[in-house]
């Protein structure tokens, strides 16, 4: 995560197993960030979707925005799917990124 743009697909989630979020961004910590400040507000704040479960680097924005648009379509199983690949225990991935752990 060292150049200026950084694109990024990402999932969040309110819990193991709870209300998903799928985004996209330029700047991951960043982003992580202003979902646990609720910055926007949105969905997000009002679901309470703060914990980071899984996130993919891609070399271009073009090619992040058509992964997030490809999850966004699929089914919820999918998508948990998806997760329990890659973090079985559902773990707060941003605590690995250098964020305190949710309250």
């Amino acid at each position: 995560m060292s150049r200026e743009v950084d694109p990024f697909v990402y999932l969040l989630a309110s819990r193991r197993n709870g209300t998903l979020y799928v985004g996209v961004t330029s700047n991951l910590l960043q982003r992580v960030a202003q979902h646990r400040d609720e910055t926007f507000g949105g969905f997000t704040a009002a679901h309470d979707i703060k914990m980071l479960v899984w996130f993919e680097q891609h070399g271009t924005m073009e090619h992040a925005i058509v992964r997030e648009k490809q999850i966004k379509k699929w089914r919820r199983a999918w998508k948990l799917d998806l997760i329990e690949q890659n973090n079985p225990d559902w773990r707060d991935l941003a605590i690995d990124l250098g964020f305190d752990p949710l309250g």
